[in-house]
């Protein structure tokens, strides 16, 4: 290839360049703004990143370890993803990718698959007992490693749904709140991404080109409250 050849080709991956140099900086922007109005990372943190295989978790995970290279405090970065031992589950792919980025991390095998499966009857979404038993085993392994903090992947997009559907389906005023001390009091649980709006995610994700893991591998039923919602949302936004 000569040097004019090399400078089109250039030319050429410029606009994909420009627009995840633009994404990182908007979305480190508000990570950034996040974690300083919450106070959600100090000095000498051990965190705790749960990643899913989702476009948000792997977005949250990538943009913190650039934060960790650049802010002003000094804080450690430990990734986990909890095999749940659904059929059909990509084992390899978190592995190998965090292998590549070269973070500490740790894959935790545990068929809660068989449990929930056994638990619900046929029809009825998975999601909720799933998520508790999910919840449970991240906090016990998350005060076994001394971790500071649980940094998980909620957008901002996540907290305005929540809230309504606590409005109109549960009758209260509640939304997910970008900080918290865990019911049991053992574990602080923060959400950097609750300034990022689900669409500029999305891009990122799509830019960086993660190896993304669908989450209905379990075969259950979607959160027809929460599509119900997100659709009522998108809609107004319409408008």
């Amino acid at each position: 290839m000569n040097e004019s050849d090399e400078t089109v080709s250039q030319m050429a991956i410029q606009p994909d360049q420009l627009k995840l140099n633009r994404s990182r900086k908007n979305l480190r922007r508000d990570i950034g703004n996040a974690i300083a109005d919450f106070n959600m990372i100090e000095d000498d943190d051990l965190v705790m990143v749960c990643l899913s295989g989702g476009k948000d978790s792997y977005t949250l995970l990538n943009i913190l370890l650039n934060l960790q290279k650049h802010a002003p405090i000094d804080f450690k970065i430990h990734a986990v993803n909890l095999d749940q031992k659904q059929p059909g589950f990509p084992e390899e792919v978190l592995p190998n990718y965090l292998k590549s980025i070269e973070v500490d991390y740790k894959i935790i095998e545990q068929d809660t698959y068989s449990i929930v499966t056994e638990k619900i009857k046929e029809g009825k979404t998975y999601c909720g007992l799933c998520s508790r038993l999910r919840r449970g085993i991240l906090y016990n392994y998350a005060e076994s490693i001394g971790a500071d903090k649980i940094a998980l992947g909620h957008h901002r997009d996540d907290i305005v749904e929540t809230l309504f559907l606590n409005m109109f389906y549960g009758g209260k005023l509640k939304a997910m709140p970008p900080k918290l001390l865990s019911d049991d009091k053992r574990n602080v649980v923060i959400r950097p991404l609750a300034y990022c709006k689900e669409s500029e995610i999305s891009k990122f994700a799509g830019l960086m080109e993660f190896p993304i893991i669908p989450c209905n591998l379990c075969g259950s039923q979607d959160n027809l409250q929460r599509q119900v919602i997100k659709s009522m949302l998108q809609n107004v936004g319409k408008k």
